[in-house]
């Protein structure tokens, strides 16, 4: 005699429940995920194991070089102060060895900015990014040098501002306001800004061509 297996018609019957695996015991595992009623149901589990690694990274740049490549030259800031001697009562006029009536006080100084304003970019997976500015070489000319601090440096963005510039050596550092456009959380910095550079003359310095570079570092934990 043939069996046959009927599993739908076998699940109306509730009174006979083994019926199912006495007759048809292939009709166990068609019952595990499609089975009614009272009779019992089989949840299989299996296990995945997901391993995903996202490298750190940082990308800082002051002047050229925006995202996604990085620059390749150093930004040139310079200052030109030029002396205003009192036009009363006489006018002067340019020229070596020329003569003019002068009170003998100290002129005032005008500063002549070129290259100042420079666009820096920050962006980082790293979590809190900060900011600090090293002297790498003093401004000096000849024997005579003025501090780096008489350079100072200020942000178009608070969110991404300019650190203090030291005297030598290495500044304090500033943090980044986490997060900008682009990204899903405060862990992720995308930043830009524009940082404006000035030199304060309102100490008397030494004639002469003064050079000297500052570096700026950008780091994460």
């Amino acid at each position: 005699m043939k069996q046959q297996c009927r599993p739908l018609n076998l699940l109306r019957h509730a009174l006979l429940p083994l019926v199912l695996t006495a007759l048809c015991p292939a009709a166990q595992s068609g019952s595990a995920t499609s089975g009614t009623g009272n009779l019992p149901r089989n949840t299989p589990a299996v296990a995945l194991n997901f391993a995903i690694q996202i490298d750190k990274y940082v990308f800082f740049r002051i002047g050229d070089g925006a995202w996604p490549t990085p620059g390749g030259t150093t930004s040139q800031v310079g200052f030109s102060l030029s002396p205003s001697i009192p036009a009363v009562p006489t006018t002067p006029t340019n020229g070596n060895n020329t003569a003019v009536n002068w009170s003998g006080t100290a002129p005032p100084f005008a500063v002549t900015a070129s290259g100042n304003v420079l666009p820096v970019e920050v962006r980082s997976n790293g979590g809190q990014v900060s900011v600090f500015a090293t002297v790498t070489t003093p401004l000096t000319s000849g024997s005579t040098t003025i501090p780096m601090n008489a350079v100072s440096a200020t942000s178009s963005d608070a969110n991404l501002p300019a650190p203090p510039i030291p005297a030598s050596g290495t500044g304090t550092s500033v943090n980044v306001t986490g997060g900008g456009t682009g990204t899903v959380n405060s862990l992720v910095t995308i930043r830009t800004a524009n940082w404006t550079f000035a030199y304060d003359n309102s100490v008397s310095r030494t004639a002469g061509n003064y050079s000297g570079q500052l570096s700026f570092t950008a780091s994460v934990p």
